[in-house]
């Protein structure tokens, strides 16, 4: 396990199997960060164990070498998030990515009217998945449709949220913390927890925490997972 508590990589064997915790950054792709180590430790082979949005940080679980094959173990884990929504608006890919359009008043909702209102979305949910996502139609990503105004027809999923916490709430912005099973769709919630209280909403911010017991806490950036194979190359 390559994490915070790692003081060198000399000892890790990358091609046999590592199992990195990553702390990944604003506005990059998880294919992105992978494709990054792979040259930061240059070796061939890396995955990561269940994609974060561009706009979204937080824990990144990345194998390296044979530990790839272990991928869905990681992947099956459920996941704890942390976020924000904003009510008022909603916009098409039902985050900050695509311009936001006004859906209604929310100067009425109190704290404990949206508390109420999240409890729809606890437990065992049904989940149409979004547009705007790498689902497949076709052999193409959904969202490549999205982008030229295409609706394509998407069955509803079962997810389990084990738990949906309001955090805080300063009009129009509503932070939450939520433990989910794989699969779920956090935009997803945001919009229909703002079509529920009749007034659009959407997330705006979204930070992965924990993956199983595994805490972003514990996680490197990848600056500082570079600076240790500097570190390693030096001695």
């Amino acid at each position: 396990m390559i994490d915070k508590t790692t003081k060198t990589l000399d000892n890790a064997d990358f091609d046999a199997g590592e199992v990195l915790l990553i702390d990944k950054i604003f506005n990059v792709s998880s294919f992105s960060v992978v494709g990054r180590i792979k040259r930061i430790l240059q070796i061939k082979k890396a995955g990561h164990a269940g994609t974060l949005d561009p706009f979204a940080t937080g824990l990144l679980i990345v194998c390296t070498g044979k530990m790839t094959k272990q991928i869905y173990e990681f992947q099956d884990l459920s996941k704890t998030y942390t976020g924000t929504i904003k009510l008022g608006e909603k916009t098409p890919s039902m985050d900050a990515e695509t311009e936001p359009i006004f859906v209604g008043d929310f100067n009425h909702l109190t704290k404990e009217i949206i508390v109420e209102a999240k409890k729809k979305f606890e437990g065992e949910i049904e989940q149409i998945p979004p547009m705007y996502s790498a689902i497949k139609y076709n052999g193409k990503s959904l969202y490549k449709f999205a982008r030229k105004g295409r609706e394509i027809k998407r069955e509803p999923r079962k997810v389990n949220v084990a738990r949906f916490e309001i955090k805080e709430v300063e009009l129009p912005f509503v932070k939450f913390e939520i433990e989910c099973s794989k699969g779920t769709y956090i935009r997803v919630l945001a919009n229909d927890l703002g079509e529920e209280l009749g007034c659009g909403g959407y997330l705006t911010e979204l930070r992965r925490t924990r993956i199983g017991f595994y805490k972003v806490e514990d996680a490197l950036l990848t600056d500082e997972l570079k600076e240790l194979r500097e570190l390693d190359a030096s001695i």
